[in-house]
């Protein structure tokens, strides 16, 4: 058996979702395209058919990866834990830059919903794997390609 793959409560709602669109809608309106464009004869030549058929490739394609990626996870949900003021998956980590004093924000999710934008790091980063198993008040070297970066966590939230 594959191992598990950890995901937050919000990932694992969202790629139900996204198989849910894929399964009811993206599906049935692509099959209905190659309907239509089979109608229009000779399949060789029919751009339509061609493109409806590729889309239907990737349509499928997702929805076998979804299905893959859900079969092995693992939603941890750390609002349902007590908060020890430890990094742990899917917590929320407040941390101040040594330096500079610059405060940054980051939950640690998983692969799937990583977005450094929005603040979420994937925990196999090298700043996710850095922080697991820290505490508040804890002082992290964190190497990035310009050096390494001390960062006090001030805060962990179990959100």
């Amino acid at each position: 058996m594959a191992d598990r793959v950890p995901m937050t409560q919000t990932g694992e709602t969202r790629l139900r979702e996204e198989l849910k669109k894929l399964k009811s809608e993206d599906r049935p309106r692509v099959i209905q395209a190659i309907a239509d464009a089979r109608e229009h004869g000779d399949l060789k030549e029919n751009a339509e058919y061609h493109a409806a058929r590729e889309q239907q490739s990737f349509i499928e394609g997702r929805i076998q990866e979804i299905e893959g990626k859900l079969s092995v996870s693992q939603v941890i949900d750390v609002t349902a834990m007590e908060n020890t003021g430890k990094v742990i998956f899917g917590t929320t980590v407040h941390l101040v830059n040594m330096d500079t004093d610059e405060e940054v924000k980051y939950q640690i999710v998983g692969e799937d919903e990583a977005d450094i934008k929005s603040g979420k790091l994937s925990v196999s980063s090298p700043i996710a794997r850095a922080l697991i198993g820290k505490s508040e008040g804890d002082v992290v070297a964190i190497r990035i390609p310009s050096g390494t970066v001390e960062y006090e966590i001030s805060e962990v939230e179990y959100i």
